[in-house]
């Protein structure tokens, strides 16, 4: 009885220990001074953003004379920019639609082969897993750029690559993306898996469940943060991707993507800074509207498994 009123009062102890220092943690990530710092570097990560927003809808002859912090005194706007940028000479419109066409395929495709290669590694017994499972791992330390050549070669070699590849030539940038992800994506999303109580597995197949059943009912819905978290990693690494799409695509305007136009711009009409304004913000505003709209599943993603007990 003694040792059992000893070992409560223990318990009891821990508890309010870990509680005061919860509190004290929270208290610290709360404080006003922490908030007051989170907002100033907000507003100094937005500025910049919103300076580029403002420049793309001046005239040309008020950017050439004067800084965008100027409209608060001389306000003046105008839509030409964007219709220069999108029906003009540079024709932004065809390089956009070409950005959407590579980086959705090159987001679904990696996403769907990882889930259901992490779910093995993590949930099914076959020869040889644990290896695999460390050369998938090892394969994040080789740099892309030491790759390239090499499957340049292969597609060429297999009659991949060119105009009259499948895909129209977007297949070899569909697939150079997704063999660069899925390394990386297969490890995170495994990591996740594994976080999952095994009881839930267990029971699963007590009840007759099946490893597709498992896969598609169980570990789906409740891998949505973290396959969310991935692809938005993965959409903005694609949308943002210049060297990739150059390599494999070939330089060619019917496969390049808004990247390339922009740093085509950049060189050839580096003064015309109302077009380069506009049309960066033209590449800017997709992966903002990715980001913000799946913001809450990014959050969720990159907390999730970070907590135990």
């Amino acid at each position: 009885m003694t040792t059992t009123t000893a070992t409560d009062d223990l318990s009891v102890e821990q508890a309010v220990e870990r509680e005061s220092v919860s509190s004290s943690a929270h208290k610290a990530l709360t404080s006003p001074w922490a908030s007051l710092a989170a907002i100033l570097i907000a507003i100094l990560w937005t500025i910049p953003t919103f300076g580029l927003l403002v420049t793309s809808f001046r005239p040309e002859g008020d950017i050439t004379s004067s800084g965008w912090w100027t409209i608060f005194t001389n306000p003046s706007f105008t839509l030409d920019n964007y219709d220069e940028v999108l029906n003009g000479d540079t024709a932004l419109a065809t390089y956009f639609v070409n950005s959407i066409v590579i980086t959705i395929p090159s987001v679904l495709i990696p996403v769907s082969i990882a889930t259901m290669a992490a779910y093995a590694f993590a949930w099914m017994r076959f020869p040889g897993r644990d290896f695999l499972f460390v050369a998938v791992f090892a394969l994040q330390i080789v740099p892309i750029q030491v790759t390239m050549i090499p499957l340049l070669t292969l597609y060429v070699d297999r009659g991949l690559a060119g105009a009259e590849a499948p895909g129209g030539g977007f297949y070899t940038i569909w697939l150079s993306h997704s063999i660069f992800a899925l390394p990386l994506a297969i490890y995170l999303l495994h990591n996740f898996m594994r976080q999952i109580p095994g009881e839930l597995i267990e029971s699963a197949r007590v009840d007759g469940a099946g490893h597709v059943q498992i896969f598609s009912r169980i570990m789906l819905p409740l891998m949505t943060p973290a396959i969310a978290a991935f692809g938005i990693f993965q959409f903005l690494w694609v949308w943002n991707d210049l060297l990739v799409a150059l390599v494999f695509g070939g330089g060619s305007p019917d496969v390049s993507p808004l990247t390339a136009r922009l740093a085509e711009l950049s060189g050839t009409r580096g003064q015309d800074w109302f077009l380069l304004s506009a049309g960066a913000f033209v590449s800017l505003v997709v992966p903002l509207i990715v980001f913000l709209s799946l913001q809450r599943y990014f959050v969720r993603g990159l907390l999730a498994g970070s907590v135990k007990g």
